[in-house]
């Protein structure tokens, strides 16, 4: 490859690693010529450290931002920002040649009982990572003004103090921030209890938020919309094919954007004709893959960029790995606004999914097994959806026009 020559010309105390850099850099998705650039500034790099006498293993991040700094003053423009040294110090790292950073052990009361709560959350409940990291945070902001000298003072924790609380956060809240919120203080309320750590349950003392999504029906997209979103996908590219995939996972089969950034090349079954989705709570279910779907995956993974990454679908900008939910998120907005829709969050295409079921005749319970709802109540809502079938069942007011 190209980068071969870039790396023969890398001197000092970095050169034993540039031809490394240089095949890590092409198996994370860089072409060639965007290989070599950084391998330049690899070479760069080297030379600064060669005249300010320092080893490679010294190369710490605080260094590593000086030296992007002194290189943007020197009259470069192009890798001159301090995000633009990440990549070498990465491999640097992951080879065992630059330092590791040391994170900052946090001790005290709060950081002990938080450590405890993600225990609890993980091994007794086994919530979702994602759930928990929100649920820490709350109870974070609950706990860390009760932190003092004496510690948390929990013994003290009244039903006045969850009132106090609620009564500063949720006025600076939507609604449904003031729900969520709601919804993440009382599992720490019902863990301190069951703990032990305060001797009257509090949970009672959390009020609830008016929730107003039974009293309107649950939308899902129009199928005009649906194929005008499909077809803003430029299938010539990959990733045209990449987000035509997903976005039919999304209405055919009602995945969350958790799940699509989830699925794992091992969890498509070309033989049994099925798919695995790794859903909430560590819960696996296996889902029969439509036609439609399994030919939009194929037609993508035809032209999947190379990875070592098991995830099914990667970003198509190097460096290549795994999709983040919130990068499916912004996919969905994406293609809305190509379209020329109003954008819709990733759940309408989960609503879609199960107004489209209920369309062709699917039962409450089909509906509830594809959407993996743990209680058939919960899909229950769709069975509001369908206006045409309840006009059907009206009947006309007594003495008026019928």
């Amino acid at each position: 490859m190209g980068g071969s020559v870039a790396a023969a010309t890398v001197s000092g105390p970095l050169a034993p690693y540039a031809a490394g850099f240089g095949r890590w850099l092409l198996a994370r998705g860089f072409s060639p010529l965007s290989a070599n650039i950084r391998l330049r500034q690899l070479g760069h790099l080297s030379r600064w450290l060669e005249r300010e006498g320092l080893a490679a293993s010294e190369l710490t991040a605080e260094r590593a931002e000086r030296f992007s700094v002194e290189r943007g003053a020197s009259g470069h423009v192009i890798l001159v920002s301090r995000a633009s040294v990440r990549l070498p110090l990465s491999y640097l790292r992951e080879v065992g040649v630059a330092p590791v950073p040391t994170p900052a052990v946090m001790d005290g009361p709060l950081e002990h009982l938080l450590g405890a709560y993600e225990r609890y959350l993980r091994r007794e409940r086994g919530l979702a990572q994602s759930t928990i990291v929100e649920y820490e945070r709350v109870a974070r902001l609950f706990l860390e003004q009760r932190e003092g000298p004496a510690g948390l003072s929990l013994e003290l924790l009244g039903a006045a103090d969850v009132s106090g609380f609620l009564a500063r956060e949720c006025p600076v809240r939507s609604v449904a921030g003031a729900r969520k919120l709601v919804a993440s203080l009382r599992p720490l309320l019902r863990y301190l209890h069951v703990a032990g750590l305060i001797s009257t349950p509090l949970v009672w003392a959390v009020p609830g938020v008016a929730d107003l999504r039974d009293r309107s029906l649950p939308r899902g997209l129009e199928p005009r919309v649906v194929a005008r979103m499909l077809a803003g996908c430029d299938r010539r590219r990959t990733v045209g094919r990449r987000d035509y995939a997903m976005l039919l996972l999304m209405v055919r089969l009602g995945l969350r954007s958790g799940e699509v950034a989830a699925l794992r090349l091992d969890d498509l079954d070309w033989r049994g004709g099925e798919i695995l989705v790794r859903g909430k709570g560590g819960r696996h279910d296996r889902l029969p893959l439509p036609v439609d779907v399994g030919q939009a995956l194929v037609s993508y993974l035809r032209r999947r960029p190379r990875s070592e990454c098991r995830a099914l679908f990667l970003k198509v900008i190097a460096p290549a790995g795994a999709l983040a939910p919130g990068a499916v998120r912004r996919m969905v907005r994406d293609a809305c606004e190509r379209a020329g829709v109003a954008p819709v969050g990733a759940h309408r295409l989960r609503h879609t999914a199960a107004t489209g079921m209920l369309r062709e005749g699917a039962s409450l319970p089909e509906i509830a097994q594809v959407l993996r709802h743990r209680q058939l109540r919960t899909t229950a809502i769709y069975a509001r959806v369908d206006r045409e079938r309840l006009r059907t069942l009206v009947q006309p007011w007594p003495g008026g026009e019928s």
